[in-house]
């Protein structure tokens, strides 16, 4: 590597008209982050001196995203006038040192690998650009080469030649170079092309014409180095991603019967003998313990699965905890703040919130748990509702271990429910409920001799 401070400049500017959102294009999301994010946090993995994202267009939200990645010494510069990626680099480079060494990055590259940027870093030349081969090489700037196989510049296509057009040899937008001639040459930058820019990529040719080599790093993936400038390409971006994260996984010992359907959108870890079945989507960070199984349909997020959990398939959990090997679902919905002990069982359309349920206890189906704590191996009938909102405040239920809630109960919190207690089915139970004790809350059912079902009246 060179051993000189390293400087990164990302360039976040521009609109990205196609995208035709009213998302800045570099936070357009791939794999669950926003497009900057990932390259941002590629770049402090090459522990830079400083990282400076020019930022144009919404430089609000991008600066509050920037504001939002926890890493030292990132700052953004704003290009008020866009003027080209010649001029955007400029912006950047008052707070960088002649002696430093410059990497500049476009913005919309999610997917280059902090191993390739480390490995082009440490080209030795004053100036280094990275290129790939491209199946079609429409819309990128064309590498020009002479006849000893040398760089001599880049051809943006709006100005390509025919025959430079059918160069497939192309620009990834990745440039790196000494800082102090850097700067000469952006001082040296003309606008005589067709949109009338300063190009960055005439950096190439002046340094050419100063007697420098340029080195040109072919990257061996392609996919690393793709941008997107509409939705179409966002989602060969997305695809290039997933197929990335899932390869990850299967490499770290994760079954995935049928990897083209899983959507990984966020970091993952997983321990060894991990199964997840077709069509589930893995949200923000996860972690999954040895064991864990997922069923087909799931979708979990911000989520960590202790050893031997199992989710049956078509549950949704956000912000889940298991402590142990819980059997969850099928169609269950776990939301924030759901502590799960060894033993719990989550049945078929039962909802939770901010509840705890310890060891072996219970809510089988058709249930809602919100704002309370279930003891160990207490059980909740089908239809038990906790009660837990009037309105303006929410309210704690507190069941105690061993306790039994009947079939279509409702506690209206705050209400405790002892160790042991029973509750009869269909009661409504506000305050307290007695250990060890049955407490029934209901009116008792009567029948009416010779009542008749009301008729219908004839249609005139």
């Amino acid at each position: 590597m060179i051993d000189r401070p390293l400087h990164v400049v990302i360039l976040a500017a521009g609109e990205g008209k196609r995208m035709n959102s009213g998302l800045p294009k570099v936070l357009q999301p791939v794999a669950g982050y926003p497009m900057l994010e990932h390259l941002v946090r590629a770049s402090c993995s090459l522990q830079p001196a400083g990282v400076h994202v020019v930022v144009g267009h919404e430089a609000e939200q991008v600066r509050g995203l920037l504001a939002s990645i926890d890493a030292p010494r990132i700052d953004s510069v704003e290009q008020r006038e866009r003027l080209g990626t010649g001029h955007a680099v400029q912006q950047a480079m008052g707070s960088i040192p002649d002696s430093a060494r410059v990497l500049v990055l476009p913005g919309d590259m999610p997917l280059v690998r902090a191993e390739t940027l480390s490995r082009f870093g440490g080209l030795i030349c004053e100036l280094g650009i990275l290129t790939f081969v491209a199946d079609d090489p429409t819309g990128y700037g064309r590498i020009l080469r002479d006849e000893q196989r040398r760089v001599t510049g880049i051809r943006e296509q709006r100005d390509a030649t025919p025959d430079e057009a059918e160069v497939r040899e192309v620009n990834s937008g990745v440039l790196a170079a000494d800082a102090g001639r850097l700067r000469g040459w952006l001082d040296r930058l003309g606008n005589s092309n067709s949109q009338g820019e300063y190009y960055l990529t005439d950096c190439v040719a002046l340094a050419v014409g100063d007697g420098h080599a340029v080195e040109a790093l072919v990257c061996e993936d392609a996919d690393e180095l793709l941008g997107a400038n509409d939705m179409a390409q966002l989602a060969a971006l997305e695809r290039a991603m997933q197929q990335r994260r899932r390869s990850e996984l299967m490499a770290a010992g994760v079954r995935l019967p049928a990897p083209e359907t899983v959507q990984v959108r966020g970091k993952v870890s997983a321990g060894r003998d991990v199964a997840i079945d077709a069509g589930v989507v893995l949200e923000g960070p996860i972690e999954l313990g040895d064991g864990v199984e997922i069923g087909a349909g799931c979708v979990v997020r911000n989520s960590r699965l202790a050893a031997d959990t199992r989710v049956a398939p078509y549950c949704v959990l956000e912000g889940v905890e298991t402590t142990g090997a819980a059997v969850l679902g099928p169609f269950a919905r776990l939301r924030p703040g759901t502590v799960l002990a060894a033993g719990v069982r989550i049945g078929n359309f039962v909802e939770t919130k901010n509840a705890r349920f310890d060891e072996g206890a219970k809510a089988s189906h058709l249930a809602y748990v919100g704002d309370a704590g279930v003891g160990a191996r207490a059980n909740l009938g089908a239809g038990t509702i906790t009660c837990n909102y009037d309105g303006a405040n929410k309210h704690y239920t507190d069941i105690g271990p061993d306790a039994f809630i009947g079939s279509n109960a409702s506690l209206v919190a705050p209400v405790h429910v002892g160790e042991g207690a029973t509750v009869g089915a269909g009661s409504v139970v506000s305050g307290q409920a007695p250990a060890h004790a049955l407490t029934v809350a209901r009116a008792r059912s009567r029948s009416i001799e010779g009542w008749k079902r009301p008729a219908r009246k004839p249609r005139d």
